[in-house]
């Protein structure tokens, strides 16, 4: 967002907020960016064999491994999770590589 200020001329003393200098740049916010890439990763783990050193690791199991205090940090699979909720999406669309693409995509709003 900085950088988005800088271009528009802004700085936070302006006051601007942050969807209006987004829109006024054409750019697509960061979360939705990132929840693309995060997808798009998944949708290329799940088409490779299940023989594939990448896709081993979803078989190891971490249960004995013994972790800190607090809340527990949030593991690949329920961010995955938690992304295909928010976008409707079933983990079986992603072997129909084209139609997985187009309803991943966040478009730029320009």
């Amino acid at each position: 967002m900085r950088m988005l200020r800088w271009m528009c001329g802004y700085t936070r003393k302006n006051r601007m907020r942050n969807e209006y200098i987004r829109k006024k740049v054409g750019v697509a916010p960061i979360e939705d960016k990132l929840r693309e890439s995060r997808l798009r990763w998944f949708g290329h783990l799940n088409r490779r064999p299940i023989e594939a050193p990448v896709r081993k690791i979803e078989l190891l199991d971490f249960d004995h491994v013994q972790r800190g205090r607090g809340r527990p940090k949030k593991t690949w699979q329920e961010t995955i999770r938690s992304d295909l909720s928010y976008l409707n999406l079933d983990k079986n669309l992603v072997t129909d590589r084209a139609q997985w693409k187009q309803r991943i995509h966040v478009a730029d709003p320009t």
